[in-house]
């Protein structure tokens, strides 16, 4: 029973981070550009960072939580494990590392930007964190993919 609970822990926090990172990529993004205003766009990307940056926390410690636990009662530990758990594991965290990163630094001076009104400053801030958001947006889909196909490979 704790097992499935684990792993509906996992999916829901991996469908969460990355499924938020290919909206704000994808459908988000491609429509900012449509308000006038330069510092609405990047007052915007604040007020979405707001929000979704806490939950990603969330996930951050969701995901290798209920996947440990898995791991070890599921499996017996790593070496019980088929190879697309341990790539699962890199790869998350890799994307845990890079969003640590990106909520430190380039956001913490982009938030820092955007609260004092500068805002050329907080543009190239806001760059960064896209190609942060994108590398973890491929990371996250080969996570996804290693999780739903990886038992069918043997």
């Amino acid at each position: 029973m704790i097992s499935t609970l684990m792993l509906g822990i996992h999916a829901i926090a991996s469908t969460f981070w990355v499924g938020g990172m290919f909206f704000a990529l994808f459908i988000l993004r491609p429509t900012v550009p449509g308000i006038e205003l330069p510092p609405e766009r990047l007052k915007l990307w604040n007020r979405v960072f707001a929000r979704f940056f806490p939950a990603v926390w969330v996930a951050a410690i969701a995901l290798p939580s209920s996947g440990y636990w898995q791991v070890m009662m599921d499996y017996g530990g790593f070496r019980g494990a088929g190879l697309h758990i341990h790539w699962m594991h890199g790869t998350g965290w890799l994307m845990i590392g890079l969003f640590i990163y990106l909520y430190m630094k380039p956001y913490a001076a982009f938030r820092a930007a955007v609260d004092a009104g500068e805002w050329d400053k907080a543009r190239p801030h806001l760059e960064t964190i896209r190609k942060i958001v994108a590398a973890n947006s491929a990371l996250g889909a080969i996570s996804v993919l290693l999780g739903a196909t990886g038992r069918l490979w043997a």
